[in-house]
Order: C-alpha cells, then sequence, then structure tokens
C-alpha cells in the first residue's frame, strides 16, 4: 500500500503493539499525519481484536493470524515494498535464513554500499524509508508470517531452505510452504531467485517464479581456518550470500573481508564457553530435527545434548537414528516433545543414554555438569519450538547460559 493510499484513511488501527506495532506508529505520524492512530495488544485487552470496528484501516501485525482480521488490513512488510525506493533482496526460508541475511549485508557493505539490514532479523523496516533513496539497498529477512499475506516479492530472493514447520499458526504445513513461496510469485523476468540446488524441496520451486534462476555457486575462496561460523550447513550459508553479493559486483577479496570479520548471530552453535574443562554450546535456535543434526554434524564429542519442546507432529525417527548413530551419552528430554523423542529411542537397538526428563533448565545444565567427561561437549539444539516452556527461543538460549556459567563458576 502506497504512502497516497494509506493517506485516504481517517482512522487507522494497528493490531499489535510491539516492536513493529511502535515502528508503524512512528510512520504513520511521519507520513500520514492526518489521520487518527489507534493501538490494539493483547498484553493490554484481551478483547483487543473489538478495536477493528472504529477503524477504516487495520495494520496487522506479523504475529496476529489473518482470519482474525475482519476489516481492511495491510501490514508493515506491505508499506514497505510498496514504498521503497531501492533494490530490495529478501531471503527467508526454514532455518539459516538470519545468518544468511546477514553475510550478505557484510558483503555488500564492502562496496561501500548504502545498505540496511531490516526486517525478521529484528530492525523494523518502516524505520528505513525516510532516509532511503534510489541507491539504498535493503537486505530483508523474511518470516512466514510476513510473508502469508505478501503481496510484492523482492527484485532478489534467495530462500536457503525449506522445512515443515509453522503448521499451528498457518493451518498446515501446505500452507506454510505457500506463504513462503510468496517471496517468489511476484517477481518478474528482471528479478532473481536464489536456491540451493542440494535443497531438492526448494530447487523444485522454480517453475512458480518468472524471475531468473541461480543456484548456489559451488566457488568457496575462503580460508576454512578463518571463517568464524561451524559447520558444512554455514558453509552453503556463505556460498548462497556469495552467489547474491556477485550481483552487486563484490568481489573474493571483499567477501573474504566480511566473513573473515563476521560476528556470528547469538544462539546459533554459538560457544557459551569451557566450564570445568566442559565446552557449552547453545544453538536455541534450532528448533527442527533437521537442525539439530545439522548441529551435531558440526561439532565433535558432544556428550550431552538437551532436546524437546512444544510438539508441532515432527518426526523425530532420523533424529533418534543420528542419536544412536553418534552414541549421544546423555539426553536432557524437556516437555512437550520429549516424551515423543523417547518413544522413538525406545523403537532402536544397542542404544541406551542416560536420560533425564526435566521443565527446569537450571537442572538440565547441572545434569549435563555430572554426566560430561572432561574435555566434551554439552549442546542446547532442541529440536522442538521453545513455546512449551519459554517465551521463545532467544529466552530459552539466555537460560541455558545463565545456568552454564552459574553452575560451571560454583
Amino acid at each position: 500500500m502506497t504512502i497516497k493510499e494509506l493517506q485516504t484513511y481517517n482512522k487507522i488501527l494497528i493490531l499489535g503493539y510491539g516492536k513493529e506495532g511502535q515502528s508503524v506508529e512512528r510512520f504513520l505520524k511521519r507520513f500520514v499525519p492526518a489521520a487518527e492512530i489507534l493501538t490494539a495488544d493483547k498484553k493490554d485487552d484481551e478483547n483487543y481484536l473489538l478495536k477493528q470496528k472504529d477503524a477504516d484501516l487495520v495494520v496487522r501485525s506479523p504475529g496476529i493470524k489473518i482470519e482474525k482480521v475482519f476489516k481492511k488490513w495491510t501490514t508493515a512488510t506491505n508499506i514497505f515494498f510498496g514504498n521503497f525506493p531501492g533494490t530490495l533482496v529478501g531471503v527467508t526460508g526454514t532455518k539459516g535464513k538470519s545468518t544468511t541475511t546477514a553475510l550478505i549485508a557484510a558483503m555488500i557493505r564492502q562496496k561501500k554500499k548504502d545498505v540496511r539490514l531490516v526486517g525478521n532479523i529484528g530492525y523494523p523496516m518502516l524505520d528505513e524509508l525516510e532516509t532511503a533513496n534510489t541507491d539504498t539497498i535493503a537486505i530483508v529477512e523474511l518470516s512466514s508470517y510476513q510473508l502469508a499475506d505478501l503481496y510484492f516479492s523482492p527484485h532478489i530472493t534467495l530462500v536457503v531452505n525449506w522445512y515443515p514447520e509453522h503448521s499451528d499458526f498457518h493451518g498446515s504445513f501446505e500452507a506454510y510452504k505457500k506463504a513462503k513461496q510468496n517471496s517468489i510469485y511476484f517477481q518478474t523476468e528482471k528479478d532473481y531467485f536464489i536456491y540451493d540446488s542440494h535443497e531438492k524441496e526448494v530447487a523444485g520451486w522454480t517453475h512458480l517464479t518468472k524471475a531468473q534462476k541461480i543456484s548456489y555457486t559451488d566457488e568457496f575462496p575462503f580460508d576454512e581456518g578463518k571463517i568464524p561460523l561451524l559447520g558444512a550447513h554455514n558453509k552453503r550459508n556463505i556460498q548462497g550470500a556469495l552467489t547474491v553479493a556477485k550481483l552487486f559486483d563484490v568481489t573474493n577479496e571483499e567477501a573474504q573481508a566480511a566473513v573473515y570479520s563476521f560476528v556470528p548471530l547469538p544462539h546459533r552453535l554459538q560457544n557459551v564457553g569451557t566450564f570445568k574443562e566442559i565446552t557449552f554450546y547453545d544453538d536455541a535456535i534450532s528448533t527442527t530435527p533437521e537442525s539439530t543434526i545439522a548441529a551435531l554434524n558440526s561439532l565433535k564429542r558432544v556428550e550431552t545434548l538437551l532436546l524437546g519442546g512444544q510438539d508441532r507432529g515432527y518426526d523425530f525417527s532420523i533424529l533418534a537414528e543420528v542419536l544412536q548413530e553418534k552414541q549421544i551419552k546423555s539426553l536432557v528430554l524437556f516437555p512437550e516433545t520429549g516424551f515423543r523423542i523417547k518413544q522413538a529411542l525406545l523403537k532402536l537397538s544397542d542404544y541406551y543414554p542416560e536420560i533425564l526428563e526435566t521443565s527446569d533448565m537450571k537442572e538440565a545444565v547441572a545434569f549435563a555438569y555430572k554426566n560430561c567427561t572432561q574435555g566434551s561437549l554439552c549442546l542446547l539444539s532442541t529440536a522442538s519450538p521453545s513455546y512449551s516452556l519459554w517465551k521463545n527461543f532467544e529466552e530459552k538460549g539466555d537460560l541455558f547460559q545463565r545456568y552454564v556459567k552459574l553452575l560451571g563458576t560454583s
């Protein structure tokens, strides 16, 4: 929705008043000053949805399901895409999109360009509109929540991967997939779809877009000893970022400078430290079996693994086989999926790990200290969403780190 169109409404309701909602308010006060701005949020009023009846237009926050909106609506993402004057690069996928988004921004900044890192990575898009111009490049991390009713596609879209997730919000895994595919539906022949040919699901989406299709480069002009990111999956993230960066004429030397100085994002195979001769890794972002398997493949000598969380119907059979293959010595199982993971383990033979079933992170970390031998690793990588016990993956990871340090120095 353009600013001119927004200016035709007299009463605009911001539905959901978190970080993005507050950004929408700042934007509307600047660009639609004549409109009366209303706000509604569940934390302030259980009947907050009823405030829609007082508005001419609703700006829906991503976390509010579309079916709960009964007035004409738009979103901050649609407003941003409809008014941004520069070049849009969108990154989406199930896992790895934040790291890839940040890598792309770091590489293109080596060209001394005006780069804005925004979106689901934590920086509200609309805060950047006032100072953007035709030379500005926005690197936008796009969640499925933001994509579900987006009627634009970026000039360049990179899809990292796709695994079944978020069926509770979208209603089904198929609806979740269609939301992700919105990132390429509206592209034209002048646009680009970047994908990993190793990801068969995403590689099968090429017929859905008119854009030029480019698979990840096989080039890897980096000294692996200088890369501050662990795992084969991060090597693919770097190659995806490099594929996009090459469209902006970034040289290998510039890409190397960006990657070697890159600061890994928190809770993504983050080395918390070594305490009592045990090294702890926080991979709280891994909330699917596939991402936890990738984490296990990135590390050696993991003896204790913390698993479990909200049940979204994932199949844990392959994860159980990987645990058996690697002979992970001890497991912490959190509800709700801890029970289902245990059931998958019981189907195996010749694998009998020490198991703690708990809802308490402090107890989980104490168990890790008791069961890990000197020189081994403890990994938090739950293979399940966080919401059964924690507000989000950040809270889960922060708790893990707090008790690792508390118990490790006592």
